[in-house]
């Protein structure tokens, strides 16, 4: 009988496992010293909209068009913007709406890192908890599964934070000898 309780035990653990967000997942004990409404956003199950302003800003030259058009980033934009997350198990898909443009990703995790899926493009980041939120940090990059060296994605920088009770955001990128692919920052209203 005690056979059959354990392996219920276990199963209940690996339960509570699966029901933990990616986010929790990853940063475990952690996850509850963000601020609230970055804990609010990240701890969620399911389909959830978001809706909030956001300025996006592209390159001008043609090679960095050429790279944001295959990266599939979003177009130049100052309004509003709308985002969504479909959480499960696996891992999360996020779908952010600038206007008449979208950026799909997807995002998992593997080995303690998040593993974000953007067009032909995959990125590995590890997650740094500070003061008022997230930042998060290349480890890797991959484009049609093919290693790219960290040192051409420097200018690479995403943030999450917040301010005023407001989560907010500011994602940067940039390719030596090609400039600015995008910057995008702003907020979202998450609620309860």
């Amino acid at each position: 009988m005690s056979d059959v309780a354990g392996a219920r035990s276990v199963s209940e653990q690996t339960s509570d496992l699966d029901a933990r967000s990616l986010y929790q997942r990853i940063l475990g004990a952690d996850f509850e010293r963000l601020p609230p409404s970055l804990r609010a956003l990240h701890a969620r199950a399911g389909v959830r909209r978001y809706a909030g302003e956001a300025e996006a800003s592209r390159g001008a030259g043609w090679l960095s068009r050429l790279c944001g058009w295959i990266a599939g980033l979003p177009p130049a934009h100052t309004g509003a913007i709308e985002v969504e997350i479909d959480a499960d198990r696996h891992g999360e898909t996020w779908i952010r709406r600038f206007g008449h443009g979208a950026m799909r990703s997807r995002l998992r995790e593997r080995d303690g890192l998040i593993h974000e899926r953007l067009g032909p493009m995959a990125f590995a980041f590890a997650l740094e908890l500070v003061d008022a939120g997230l930042i998060w940090r290349l480890r890797s990059v991959r484009a049609l599964g093919v290693a790219l060296p960290l040192s051409w994605f420097d200018g690479m920088h995403a943030h999450e934070f917040e301010r005023d009770g407001r989560y907010r955001f500011d994602v940067r990128a940039a390719l030596p000898g090609i400039g600015l692919l995008v910057h995008y920052r702003g907020w979202l209203a998450i609620g309860d």
